[in-house]
């Protein structure tokens, strides 16, 4: 089953652990990013049952955006727009989330430097339409857990109606969101694994790094 928020509504995860805090005044934001069909809805799926509610699950942006009707059109002009309204979906939704204060952690379907990699314009338009620098939006996360795209061989879909590219193009768009985050301090990369289930494990031994001791006692 996929990972779909109810629309309108904040998602954390679903296992009671016997932290009693109600407040959180750090809250970690961890990016989970990769290219098409590298696995970060099945992730966060997992992530929805198995983790605690002291982690909120952050939508990716573009399915919001995409999915309630912005126009996606070929042009450059079109595709800067929608990056644009991506970048500002997404900056919010960490905002909101961190100024709650309810949970310890947030984990983001993508962060706001994936639109570098979808960007068609040069990079230093990118800084300067929003403002801002890599290294000011490396800060905003704790980590960057990057799942690769799969080849064909290894497993490439189509199944995401939201998703428009080939193998081909994924791997490109995979290899450009690696340059965007690889100089952050806490980037961690997972390759195509014979099985899934590999991958997501792996995953998961990153991203519990991340999560407060009194939310991974059920882990021990």
């Amino acid at each position: 089953m996929m990972f779909e928020p109810k629309i309108g509504q904040p998602q954390s995860c679903e296992f009671q652990c016997d932290c009693c805090s109600e407040q959180h005044d750090d809250c970690n934001l961890v990016v989970l990013t990769g290219g098409p069909g590298a696995g970060k809805t099945a992730v966060l799926e997992a992530a929805r049952k198995v983790l605690c509610t002291h982690v909120a699950l952050l939508p990716e942006a573009a399915s919001i955006v995409f999915g309630g009707g912005f126009w996606r059109l070929d042009s450059k002009s079109a595709k800067t727009a929608a990056q644009r309204v991506i970048f500002h979906t997404q900056r919010e939704m960490e905002n909101l989330v961190v100024g709650e204060k309810k949970w310890g952690v947030g984990l983001c379907d993508r962060g706001t430097l994936d639109g570098l990699a979808y960007w068609s314009d040069t990079e230093e338009c990118f800084w300067k339409a929003f403002g801002t620098d890599k290294d000011l939006e490396y800060s905003k996360y704790k980590a960057v857990i990057h799942l690769r795209s799969p080849g064909v061989d290894k497993g490439y879909n189509y199944q995401n109606p939201i998703r428009t590219e080939s193998a081909e193009e994924a791997a490109i768009i995979d290899e450009r969101i690696h340059s965007v985050w690889m100089d952050h301090p806490n980037y961690f990369m997972i390759g195509s694994t014979d099985t899934f289930l590999e991958k997501v494990n792996q995953a998961f031994l990153q991203i519990k790094k991340f999560i407060p001791k009194c939310c991974t006692a059920h882990f021990e």
